[in-house]
Order: C-alpha cells, then structure tokens, then sequence
C-alpha cells in the first residue's frame, strides 16, 4: 500500500521545499495540498468538522505554487490537489495550471477535486450553491477539450471555449472517458457524486474513509453499469489518522493508496510525526514508491 500525505501548509508551518524532501527522502508516495482562497469572517457556514474552524484555513498557500516548488526539489514523489475547488477557477486558466505542473513533473500529478463546503468564499468567487455540482462538471469538460489531443471546442451550460491549440498537454493518455492527469473526486459517497466519478474520473477521494465498506459495493456495481474497467476504479481514502487496523482493513478492501493527515505545524513537529509514522509496526520498512502493509484482519473504517 502506498502512503501519501496531506498537510494545510501555510505562512507558519514546514515550508513546501523542505517538507518534499523529507518525504521523498522517507519513501512516502506523495504529497497532497488542500486550497482555500480565503475564509470571509462573517461566515454562517457550520465548519464540516464541528466547532471552530482552525486558522490554518485561512492561511493557506496557494497548492499549484507550493506544488510547483515540490516538483523542483523532488524526482519521484506524487504531487496532488486534496482538493482543487473548481467551481473557484477560471477553467482555462486552471487547465493551463495543470497541464504545466503535470508537465514540468513528469506527469506526478493528481487532481484531487470536490465542490466545496464554505458558501460564503464560493460566493465571492461568483458560484451559486445549488449549481456548482453542475458547474464543476462543464468545466471539467471544457479542461478536457483543451487537454485533448486534437484542437476541441466546448459548448456547456456555463462556458464554452473554441478550438484551440493549448499546450503542454497532460502526460497520461486518455482512458476511457477520462482525459488528462490522474483525477480523484473527494466529497461524502451519494447518487450525485457516484455519477460524476463513473462520468469522469479515474475514481473517489473519501475524505477521512468512513463508511467504505458500505460504499465501495455501491461504487463500484456502478463504475461496472457505465462500462468502466474493474480494475481501473481507485480509490484513495484522505486525511487518515492512520492505526495498523485501519490501514490493513483498506488493504483488504483493495485500496492501493492511503494519504495520511499532517498537523499544520512548524518543521521539528511536523518531521516528529513522520518518525512515528515510519514507528507503525505493520507498516513494515519504509521504501519506493512508499510504506507498504499486507492484508489483515477486518478493522472498523471510522475515523
């Protein structure tokens, strides 16, 4: 099983440089940023989590900047979005963003992507609520044009882009329906969402990977119903407090890749934390493309 990490890096923590050195140095399997533009202080949407909402949401650094300063410093460690906010993004503008850092690392990157939680930062960026599920899909579809071999155009309910020569291209060949990098939809398991994974993404990003054992059935009986190959289906649970149980329990369930929750700290408590990760017992010795752990006995999926 390959473990990756995710982390807010912001103005206060381990910077991106140093933080990807470690992790390709310690053999972890990637590096995964989560984007918040801003946070309006006069907010009425509830934190997800409950209580206060930390500061580090706030503070965000911009991931494709960070990103970008991680592939520099790094050969073969995986570089990805947890999550980008389409529906926040001018969808020529990211697609060019994406295309150039997949690029410039050698096709390492993964677009983590989701619809976002924060009403009132997304209706700063012009999104109306009940249409950005709507939103989100037409201008995945009008990256793809641009990523497509040939020149595209794209007509959608909400953009349209002409045929165009848009390069650099993604590195990873179109598969099936899906054109571009290795794209992952983050977000809680529902009609909606199953429909946009089996429509146009490589699989799901369950956001803390509760409740698997219920959903991946579910998933993946519709993945097979919209013609997908089995075997192409991932599935990458986010943000995990990981405990051997729990990582032996997804490999059971097939799950082939695991990114691990960093607290948003400075750099001696941040590498702390990779030490007592690398301390796991089951997970075995640390080593490309990352930690490894067998199948074992059924763990409970709750975070």
């Amino acid at each position: 099983m390959r473990i990756a990490v995710t982390i807010f890096l912001t103005d206060e923590t381990i910077a991106p440089v140093r933080l990807a050195r470690e992790l390709e140095q310690r053999g972890f399997a990637g590096l995964y940023l989560p984007e918040h533009t801003h946070i309006p202080v006069e907010r009425v949407t509830p934190y997800p989590a409950g209580g206060e909402l930390p500061p580090e949401y706030g503070r965000t650094l911009d991931p494709f900047v960070a990103l970008g300063q991680a592939a520099a410093v790094t050969e073969r460690l995986g570089l990805g979005t947890g999550i980008t906010l389409v529906a926040q993004h001018d969808p020529i503008d990211l697609a060019k963003q994406i295309a150039t850092l997949d690029h410039l690392s050698a096709g390492r990157f993964t677009l983590g992507l989701g619809f976002g939680w924060n009403v009132e930062e997304a209706a700063d960026h012009g999104v109306e609520w009940r249409t950005r599920r709507d939103l989100v899909r037409d201008r995945m579809a009008l990256m793809r044009a641009l990523w497509s071999e040939e020149p595209t155009a794209h007509e959608g309910e909400f953009g349209s882009v002409r045929a165009s020569s848009a390069y650099p291209k993604p590195v990873q060949k179109p598969r099936g329906p899906v054109v571009g990098p290795r794209t992952l939809i983050g977000g809680a398991a529902g009609p909606k969402l199953v429909s946009h994974i089996c429509e146009y993404a490589d699989g799901w990003m369950p956001i803390g990977g509760r409740g698997l054992s219920e959903s991946l059935p579910v998933l993946r009986r519709a993945w097979a119903e919209a013609g997908r190959d089995p075997e192409a289906l991932q599935v990458v649970p986010y943000a995990v407090f990981p405990t051997p149980g729990k990582l032996a329990h997804y490999a059971d369930l097939g799950i082939e890749e695991v990114v691990v929750q960093l607290p948003p700290a400075g750099e001696a408590e941040v590498l702390r934390v990779l030490d007592s990760l690398g301390s796991l017992g089951s997970l075995g010795s640390l080593g490309s493309p990352g930690f490894r752990v067998a199948g074992g006995p059924a763990a409970s999926d709750t975070v």
